[in-house]
């Protein structure tokens, strides 16, 4: 796998010591170092406890400071679990929801559109975020979830697989997949879009107006 490698810039003061000039830098340690890794992904490897992959008939989304939170949930049973976790950086949602987007507007294109769903009967009051989680199963194993930078998927005529990635240097590797039926597709897309929608109108509002900020 290609890659470049960034020389960390306080290697040529090896030789000096504590307290000289070296433009205000501390001391480098010769036991650790720093490099900018430049790689393209050609495939990720499939470790064998992610290869089966989860089932899911839809998903919650929560969004932290630095992170979005995709619970895949899967309500067949009693209890209803959570059948998946996926860490998002913010900066990935547009292109999850761009390769959602993508892939279902293809899967159209050849099979026709995936059957709509009976729309559900929203609650008198809507229940709290506690509250739907008192519903769900939750396992320590999952609370820490699975951090993913990139994205891929693959559909048949019936199901979509979508396949999280974390591309981290020496190999990518796929760190959750979960498969969705085709007719869950549309309310996967419309949950990721008014989630991230939330999100950049919250950050519009914590703008300061013009003529008002320092």
């Amino acid at each position: 796998m290609p890659f470049s490698k960034k020389v960390d810039p306080m290697s040529a003061d090896q030789g000096k010591k504590p307290g000289g000039s070296g433009g205000g830098q501390p001391p480098r340690d010769p036991n650790t170092f720093t490099q900018e890794v430049h790689y393209s992904q050609v495939s990720a490897r499939v470790p064998e406890k992610v290869a089966r992959g989860a089932f899911s008939t839809g998903v919650l989304v929560l969004q932290g400071p630095h992170e979005f939170v995709l619970d895949f949930v899967l309500r067949m049973t009693q209890p209803q679990l959570v059948s998946a976790r996926v860490i998002l950086p913010i900066t990935m949602m547009p292109n999850v929801i761009n390769a959602v987007d993508e892939n279902l507007r293809g899967y159209t294109s050849r099979f026709g559109p995936p059957p709509a769903l009976p729309v559900p009967t929203p609650p008198p009051t809507p229940p709290s975020l506690d509250e739907i989680y008192e519903q769900l199963k939750l396992t320590d194993e999952q609370l820490s979830g699975n951090y993913a930078n990139a994205m891929m998927i693959t559909h048949t005529p019936a199901e979509f697989c979508l396949d999280f990635i974390s591309t981290i240097y020496p190999r990518s590797a796929v760190s959750a997949r979960v498969y969705m039926a085709a007719a869950q597709i549309p309310g996967l897309l419309n949950t990721l879009q008014r989630a991230y929608q939330q999100f950049q109108q919250k950050i519009a509002g914590q703008q300061p107006k013009p003529g008002t900020g320092n």
